[in-house]
């Protein structure tokens, strides 16, 4: 693959976790109208729409296995969203709830470990700590400082552990595009359910909390996930991983400015711990991008 193309790809995955910062910025604001698990029910539903609108050709003789697993992948995304969502919801600082729901990446390993036998490597057993004392921190601020909603963002992780694991293991013959919008409808169509049984839903809304979900929608959504699936078809996946730990840290800049959050001097160390955890968790990856190219 030309040097170009992954130049390219890394530039569009950097503004892939602008996009997916921002997203945490566009949903917040429309939850100021909207229940929690209602807008993430119809913003999936909608995400996924497009995406089947925008790659229609793709969907043509598809595997019926290989669509009852990406179902299966779509429903843990809704339960995983579920949590996030309801994190989001209660949660005071985006920073700090973006931070915790990245320790997914740390944690997959882990998950596999208990679920399907698979030995992690060292750097996860070494990441571990640093995660723990990481969150510490980020709860520990002028004494204990714990929100509820810190342990919906730590089930939001478990749950993207989860699905990820799931995605590896599935050998789903279809592509990303399809796969993508498979798992948003049907993570969708979980939450609308679900907030059917549960919420009560909102008589009207105003023209700025529906211009937030559009947002949320279309561009935090339906375009992130083509930029994503895009931008990684041209760099390997090694590069892909250890660019998209850039969305927590997008978050907490974004939500200074968007929302004046603040975080005292030992929850930004925190921040610090978890982001050294998920650096030190993709170290094979790491090393495979700083790795010398053999001349021959």
């Amino acid at each position: 693959m030309k040097q170009g193309s992954h130049l390219k790809a890394e530039l569009i995955l950097v503004f892939v976790t602008v996009l997916a910062g921002f997203g945490w910025i566009f949903s917040k604001e429309a939850l100021a109208g909207l229940p929690p698990l209602f807008f993430m029910g119809v913003r999936f539903i909608v995400a996924g729409f497009v995406l089947f609108l925008a790659g229609q050709k793709y969907f043509r003789g598809l595997d019926w296995q290989n669509v009852k697993q990406a179902s299966l992948v779509g429903l843990v995304m809704g339960i995983t969203m579920m949590f996030w969502v309801t994190g989001l919801d209660q949660g005071s600082n985006l920073g700090v709830g973006a931070f915790i729901t990245s320790l997914g990446v740390v944690l997959v390993p882990v998950v596999a470990r208990f679920l399907f036998g698979a030995r992690p490597p060292l750097s996860i057993w070494i990441a571990l700590p640093i995660a723990v004392v990481g969150l510490g921190f980020l709860a520990l601020n002028d004494g204990l400082n714990f929100e509820f909603s810190h342990l919906y963002f730590l089930g939001a992780a478990l749950g993207s552990a989860f699905q990820l694991n799931l995605l590896s293991r599935f050998s789903m013959r279809m592509h990303a595009l399809v796969l993508t919008a498979i798992q948003l409808s049907v993570a969708g169509c979980f939450l609308l359910f679900l907030s059917l049984l549960t919420e009560t839903l909102p008589h009207s809304i105003s023209i700025a909390v529906a211009g937030w979900f559009l947002v949320s929608t279309l561009v935090a959504s339906s375009l992130r996930f083509l930029l994503q699936t895009y931008g990684m078809s041209l760099t390997p996946v090694s590069h892909a991983a250890v660019i998209m730990n850039l969305e927590p840290v997008w978050t907490a800049i974004f939500a200074v400015f968007w929302f004046s959050e603040t975080m005292a001097s030992g929850q930004v160390f925190g921040c610090f711990l978890i982001f050294i955890a998920m650096l030190v968790s993709r170290w094979s990856q790491i090393r495979a991008i700083f790795k010398p190219v053999k001349s021959f």
